[in-house]
């Protein structure tokens, strides 16, 4: 599916949003932060989603209006130029109070387009 399709990046987003899932899954902010691999692995997954909202434009608006599109999309700029500086505390709640709704957010827009489709 060409990069454009919309329905593949917001499955794109799904798929990245469940490795993190499992990437820390068991973990709280403590093991989290200890955990090298989980830490890394979040970061990559959460890239993936920041470059898919991005390649969604401003249909990830129209799609999903009640999500902060560009803090997602600024998220992976962050995680690109300035990965030094990332807090892990932000990062951990990036996952665990941010990724759930973002999920609802984009199933339900996944299930509005196959039907359309």
């Amino acid at each position: 599916m060409p990069s454009s399709d919309p329905v593949q990046r917001l499955q794109d987003i799904l798929d990245n949003i469940g490795r993190i899932g499992r990437f820390t899954a068991g973990l709280n902010l403590q093991t989290f932060s200890e955990n090298e691999q989980a830490l890394f692995a979040a970061k990559h997954a959460l890239l993936i989603v920041s470059e898919a909202a991005a390649k969604l434009g401003a249909l990830a608006v129209e799609l999903c209006p009640a999500i902060p599109w560009a803090d997602i999309r600024g998220l992976g700029n962050r995680l690109r130029h300035d990965y030094h500086t990332i807090d892990v505390v932000r990062l951990w709640r990036t996952v665990e109070r941010d990724l759930p709704p973002l999920k609802t957010a984009v199933e339900v827009a996944l299930k509005r387009l196959k039907e359309q489709g």
